[in-house]
């Protein structure tokens, strides 16, 4: 089956929406969800976004922080861009019916978290994601020009050469409806990445199980650059319980005043930063790390039973109904946390629109790397970098669309010479063998000989993806593992190069900091921003 849209938008949290919805009142917009639209990062996102309400702030303050915690890395024009457009990104979000909390005095109530030299994250108590999720979900359910395609999995993009430009282009993707199992053909004249990350590929991770990088591999086997994927983000404070999967506590209780302490009770982070819990991510993580393989012990604590209860159900009542699941009253109990996989910082290269090397291919949110992050996202960018992007993607769509040509028909997919397998066994443990080598060889503290045993280990495990992908009828899980072992193979090379310690990224090979500070950038064979030959001359 063949679908034509004008713009294809592959993924349906803040990004993907924000574009749809900016696109609706002028173009036809479908949104691909591979699971359902409450299935993304963005609607577990607890802590809020930043921006500068209050009166003692600025947007000098919020940029020269941001430039401080991407250690050296972040794009100034970038930054600039993105805190100037904070206050009107808020508003943007506000019109679409998205509800920050508020004090008495009906102004927003701000938090503060680590990295930020003021209150400066709006927050809708502590599930901001859930909000401007099930807002901008409203908005789009209501648009008549927005098509929503939940279960759907994209398996390649499509490419073809554009006679005009001497460019490859995008025209749209094959995509497997997983409730009918079929892969369908959808064109389109524009297509946008707005899948997330790859924090799937870790043991432990903060994420939903669709962070699987499916944009970055849907790209990068496309032709387009990936940039400074070693930068991981590992949150300080997951949850640590057998039952309790990929639960984040949120950055805003350390904001607020909780403690980090060891299993005696002792508080440690004043012995690895000047600002104990309130240091960069990236601190926290690894001093958790340290004290958990130096004691030998599972966890460590966070600590806010010295607040007031009535404090603690007013802003974190998320947080407390979920941990008191587990047996766990954090008015009166420890919480025991460890780091998890949180943030992908790098992704594929796009310019200050979106545009990947891929014309008509464009990315937004977590799946691109603007800059903004540099080598350690600052807490609660990302969503501001979702929105802001997102409409700055949009715009520059609603440009260039009237001047985009016609594009030949793709040919129907085809698997007449593929088998069903009943081997699903061999996915489920290559997940699990991924999964395990990436956190122990790839994860918070890395050296040569543990990059080099991981990739080792990808490459095995690409060689028997590939040989299944080839053979055996495709679906959601191999689709997934395919492009998790690609994006972990990137991560594994992006780290390779970097010969220093910086930001997430730290060696014990190279612990210094290179008084140079670049990019970690690849291109792949098919690099798609080179001119090509489309008319040739046949004797």
């Amino acid at each position: 089956m063949s679908n034509t849209q004008e713009v294809l938008v592959i993924g349906s949290g803040a990004a993907g929406m924000t574009v749809a919805l900016e696109l609706a009142s002028r173009y036809k917009v479908a949104i691909i969800s591979k699971s359902t639209i409450k299935s993304g990062s963005t609607w577990w996102a607890q802590g809020g976004i930043a921006s500068v309400f209050d009166n003692e702030d600025s947007l000098e303050s919020h940029y020269q922080d941001t430039l401080k915690a991407g250690a050296g890395m972040c794009h100034e024009k970038t930054v600039r861009y993105a805190v100037e457009k904070g206050p009107e990104t808020i508003n943007w979000l506000v019109k679409k019916g998205v509800k920050f909390t508020q004090n008495s005095d009906n102004q927003y109530h701000l938090t503060k978290e680590a990295g930020h030299s003021y209150r400066r994250i709006l927050h809708s108590a502590d599930a901001t994601g859930k909000e401007v999720s099930a807002s901008l979900a409203d908005e789009v359910r209501r648009d008549p020009n927005i098509n929503f395609y939940e279960n759907h999995i994209v398996v390649d993009l499509i490419t073809q050469a554009d006679k005009s430009s001497s460019r490859m282009r995008c025209t749209g993707a094959y995509i497997l409806d997983t409730k009918k199992d079929i892969v369908n053909v959808f064109h389109a004249k524009a297509v946008v990445l707005a899948t997330g990350g790859a924090s799937k590929a870790y043991l432990y991770t903060s994420n939903p199980d669709g962070a699987t990088g499916d944009g970055i591999a849907l790209a990068w086997r496309s032709g387009c650059r990936v940039a400074n994927l070693e930068f991981n983000q590992f949150h300080p404070t997951c949850l640590y319980h057998p039952n309790a999967k990929a639960f984040l506590l949120t950055e805003a209780l350390r904001g607020e005043g909780a403690y980090l302490r060891l299993p005696d009770g002792e508080r440690f982070m004043s012995k690895f930063h000047p600002k104990a819990e309130l240091a960069p991510r990236d601190i926290v993580a690894r001093a958790i790390d340290h004290e958990i393989k130096r004691l030998g012990c599972d966890c460590v604590y966070l600590d806010i039973t010295h607040k007031p209860a009535t404090f603690i159900d007013k802003h974190f009542p998320s947080v407390k109904k979920h941990c008191l699941r587990f047996g766990i009253d954090i008015t009166c109990d420890l919480i025991p946390v460890v780091p998890a996989a949180h943030y992908t910082c790098g992704g594929l290269v796009v310019d200050k629109h979106g545009q990947t090397d891929l014309l008509n291919l464009y990315a937004v949110g977590e799946t691109a790397f603007t800059g903004l992050h540099g080598a350690n996202r600052m807490a609660s960018n990302s969503l501001l970098e979702c929105v802001v992007f997102g409409r700055a993607a949009a715009a520059e769509i609603k440009e260039t669309m009237p001047d985009i040509s016609d594009f030949e028909q793709a040919k129907p997919w085809d698997e007449s010479r593929v088998t069903h397998s009943d081997e699903d066994v061999i996915i489920s443990h290559n997940w699990d063998e991924l999964r395990r080598f990436m956190w122990d060889y790839v994860g918070i503290v890395r050296s040569k000989k543990r990059l080099e045993r991981a990739e080792h280990r990808v490459k095995l495990l690409q060689s028997e993806i590939q040989e299944y992908y080839s053979n055996y009828k495709i679906g959601k899980n191999l689709i997934e593992l395919r492009n998790l072992v690609l994006v972990s193979d990137l991560i594994i090379r992006c780290a390779k190069q970097r010969k220093e310690s910086r930001g997430l990224h730290f060696t014990l090979d190279h612990p210094e900091l290179s008084k140079i500070a670049k990019d970690t950038i690849m291109a792949p064979i098919n690099f798609a921003a080179q001119n090509i030959v489309v008319n040739t001359v046949q004797d």
